[in-house]
């Protein structure tokens, strides 16, 4: 059975200075063989002609694009994906760290069949309000038109990951909110929250409501809750500490509800705290399901 395996993931790539830091997430990566992985914070992998950042691909077998001011990145196996638009010029002006977006066609499918978009977002961690804007603004590329060979009009599928800075809406068997009183850093308790109506300081979970109201689907809730799902995929990404609160999901992925039918795996693989601070997504889709999603979608 033909799969195609996705990871978010978001890793310092400097690993704060520290070489063996760096190479332990390279590794980890490697090991897991991504064909799309969607990296966020890579500072200084556009230094001295992105030398670190072509060091890892060479490492990871895979091509990439990586975003402006290295904030985010896009890598894809080029043996089984190619790319048929980049977005560096169409992501709008209103992030602070820019993501990456790039439209691909999953070449098992064929070359007639409908891409998709593989977007690399990292919200903003200081403002609520920033981030409600900045996620508004990647719903757009679950609304991306496409000409298809015949010259009809189709919707491009997409697969948006990164760190969201905040916290899901909070359903069955998923994290609860955090109590803001008991966040000691007074900053950060500004940070994750927002003013409700009454001036009250509230979680902030307005990102992932934006993008559930755009349609899309949060993958870790859909797979904790399918009928072969597993619970355990609402785990933590990020530890709790004394002074940032309990447990957190902060990193997440979003699909296009088409896209649904194609995931047989969601997973949370806890990173040791001596290489990140965040740990890992993986997606797994069926290759068939998908060909068959990408192929029905240009029918359609």
């Amino acid at each position: 059975m033909s799969t195609l395996t996705v990871v978010c993931w978001n890793f310092e790539n400097n690993g704060k200075g520290d070489p063996a830091r760096r190479a332990a997430g390279a590794d980890l990566l490697r090991r897991l063989a991504p064909d799309i992985a969607l990296r966020q914070e890579l500072w200084d992998a556009d230094a001295h002609g992105h030398t670190i950042f072509n060091e890892q691909t060479r490492a990871l077998g895979l091509q990439g694009v990586l975003g402006a001011e290295s904030c985010t990145a896009v890598f894809y196996n080029p043996a089984k994906l190619s790319v048929v638009r980049g977005w560096t010029q169409g992501r709008g002006p209103h992030f602070v760290l820019p993501p990456t977006a790039l439209t691909l066609r999953y070449e098992d499918a064929g070359p007639d069949s409908l891409p998709f978009n593989a977007v690399s977002y990292h919200l903003n961690y200081a403002s609520a309000e920033q981030r409600l804007l900045e996620a508004e603004w990647l719903t757009t590329w679950a609304d991306k038109g496409w000409t298809m060979p015949d010259a009809t009009r189709a919707t491009l599928p997409a697969i948006l990951a990164g760190d969201n800075n905040s916290y899901p809406t909070g359903s069955w068997g998923d994290l609860p909110l955090p109590d803001l009183a008991l966040v000691k850093n007074e900053p950060h308790r500004l940070h994750r929250s927002y003013a409700g109506p009454s001036g009250e300081r509230l979680p902030d979970n307005r990102p992932d409501t934006a993008f559930r109201t755009a349609g899309l689907e949060d993958a870790a809730l859909y797979w904790a809750t399918a009928p072969h799902g597993d619970p355990s995929a609402l785990s933590r990404t990020v530890n709790a500490s004394d002074t940032h609160g309990p447990d957190s999901r902060v990193d997440r992925a979003y699909l296009t509800p088409e896209l649904l039918p194609a995931l047989t795996g969601f997973e949370v693989i806890e990173v040791d705290e001596d290489v990140s601070d965040h740990h890992l997504l993986r997606l797994t889709f069926d290759g068939d399901l998908l060909s068959n999603v990408l192929a029905h979608s240009t029918s359609a």
